[in-house]
């Protein structure tokens, strides 16, 4: 274990995934969701800069060559677009490694566009939709950028018809956002996306999950699409690079 490459974990949407974590240090996010699993956010930050020499990136992703895996994905303790070298840093490791690269953005910097092409440097590219409209958007992900709601999903629809990987939606519902699934559904049809993963809160955090039969009841209005139930998909069994570690700091991917 490393400060930057955590896992392989398993992941219920990417099989075995081995993480990179390329803010590696407190809580930093544009979002302080009320669901997270890493707590409130230590460092509020929209601005992006270079938390992790790609030097040393490319150091422990040589270390790791060979490893048993699905997907390198771009995750960690915050939100990974905040890192001014993503784009250098995806490269780097499908030079490195013989394996997909995927991303998890919480989606609150793809109005920018140097954040969009970076993005379209992943295989796989998971945008988060937590909400149907601005006030519940803000009472679930309470942001700090400037960005409205809409503008975050025109960004996010934008970016689905120039992408040429796979663009997953995830949707966490929890008490709050339940009764809005048939909006939230409407949405995910315009935007189009190749899936949409139906989550809720299953690790330790404030927020109860919802019941399996909940999300069964949730997932029916989105019939029609591609969509996953965190309750119905499978997860490998793997052995991280060191589990003590991965479990306690590190996200479910």
């Amino acid at each position: 274990m490393n400060s930057i490459i955590y896992g392989p974990v398993p992941s219920w949407r990417l099989g075995r995934s081995l993480g990179v974590d390329l803010l590696s240090g407190e809580k930093t996010c544009s979002f302080n969701c009320i669901y997270c699993q890493l707590g409130r956010t230590i460092n509020l930050q929209v601005e992006r800069k270079q938390f992790v020499p790609t030097a040393q990136l490319a150091k422990e992703l040589e270390a790791v060559r060979g490893i048993s895996a699905d997907y390198v994905t771009f995750s960690g303790t915050g939100e990974p677009t905040l890192a001014s070298n993503l784009g250098e840093a995806i490269k780097l490791a499908k030079s490195i490694l013989p394996l997909p690269v995927a991303t998890l953005t919480n989606s609150s910097l793809m109005p920018r566009e140097e954040v969009c092409h970076e993005l379209m440097g992943a295989d796989v590219v998971v945008a988060k939709v937590d909400a149907p409209n601005e006030q519940i958007f803000r009472q679930i992900n309470r942001p700090v950028v400037g960005y409205s709601f809409d503008q975050i999903l025109r960004s996010i629809e934008q970016f689905r018809k120039q992408f040429q990987g796979k663009l997953a939606l995830q949707m966490m519902f929890i008490a709050k956002n339940k009764d809005y699934a048939r909006q939230m559904a409407d949405i995910a049809r315009q935007i189009a996306p190749d899936e949409v993963q139906l989550n809720t809160p299953l690790r330790p955090c404030p927020i109860k999950p919802l019941t399996p039969e909940e999300m069964a009841i949730i997932e029916e209005q989105f019939a029609g699409l591609r969509a996953v139930n965190v309750y119905q998909a499978p997860k490998p069994e793997v052995v991280p690079l060191n589990p003590e570690e991965t479990l306690r700091r590190r996200p479910e991917l």
